[in-house]
């Protein structure tokens, strides 16, 4: 029996959740899915270990005690908050997409709790922190990293307000994980129907312009609306944005990071670059 699929929504009530929960909708549509709503929550563990060797005999007791139904009362505002998240989060699905949602939640960290639906997720829909506008790097927080490092399956991030995407840029540089990239998208009806671009900067070799023909050629057999664009040599992530803003491009597709398990080898990377400096959705595919 075949464990059936469905796209995994991250949620945590912050600013972006209804971003999330829209474009989990949406995908979701497109791939005839349902939503599976996620929340996790990551209660501190107490601090009684910390304080009982400091109090004195007579009251170490009581205090215990207290910090006990603190701890007791802390989880059930904690329960109740997610509650009330998960089904306002499912209503407002139910309110403007037709995909069945269910919800989820579970204590601890994200990732292994995302882990835990491996068999069932076709794609993670995450937020992206993008409330402050001031800065020319967007805050994409560490969680976004660790999951995408662990997962094989397309993450999409996502930030501003929803809007139906009717256009998509793939980021290729003829390297083998653009390569798999493209062949990923061209299995998937996800992008199907939507004007697509495929650009690549530089690498104007014989061996990339043969992998930037044969990606047009897979995609366009696979019935994908694709256009090549092979650009002059120059900053990557600059001439990709102002591409995608010239040609109002809806979303941006690129490969997701290899499997180093450095950190500081994520930090500066073009698809790093890329998320922290669009407030655009991002389909990360490994």
């Amino acid at each position: 029996m075949t464990t059936e699929q469905h796209i995994l929504a991250c949620i945590d009530g912050s600013a972006v959740t209804e971003s999330v929960c829209n474009y989990a909708a949406w995908y979701a549509s497109r791939l005839d899915l349902p939503v599976a709503l996620l929340h996790v929550s990551d209660i501190p563990a107490s601090s009684r270990r910390d304080l009982s060797g400091a109090i004195g005999v007579n009251s170490r007791q009581f205090l215990l005690e207290e910090l006990t139904q603190l701890d007791e009362q802390r989880a059930k505002v904690v329960n109740s908050y997610s509650n009330a998240l998960v089904e306002d989060a499912k209503s407002h699905i139910n309110s403007d997409f037709d995909v069945e949602v269910s919800v989820y939640q579970r204590r601890g960290k994200l990732l292994p709790a995302i882990e835990h639906f491996k068999e069932k997720n076709r794609a993670i829909i995450m937020g992206r922190r993008g409330e402050d506008h001031k800065n020319d790097r967007i805050n994409i927080g560490s969680q976004i990293e660790t999951v995408a490092r662990a997962s094989h399956i397309p993450i999409l991030i996502c930030s501003e307000k929803f809007a139906t995407p009717t256009s998509y840029m793939i980021a290729f540089d003829a390297s083998k994980t653009a390569i798999k990239a493209t062949q990923m998208a061209a299995k998937s009806p996800l992008l199907k129907g939507i004007q697509g671009h495929i650009v690549m900067i530089g690498n104007h070799d014989d061996s990339s312009k043969e992998s930037l023909a044969a990606a047009v050629e897979h995609l366009t057999s696979s019935g994908y609306m694709i256009e090549a664009h092979h650009l002059p040599d120059s900053d990557a992530v600059d001439t990709l944005l102002t591409f995608q803003v010239e040609n109002d491009i809806d979303i941006i597709v690129v490969g997701a990071y290899g499997r180093s398990k450095w950190r500081q080898l994520f930090l500066g990377s073009t698809t790093t670059e890329i998320i922290a400096s669009t407030l655009s959705p991002v389909i990360l595919v490994r």
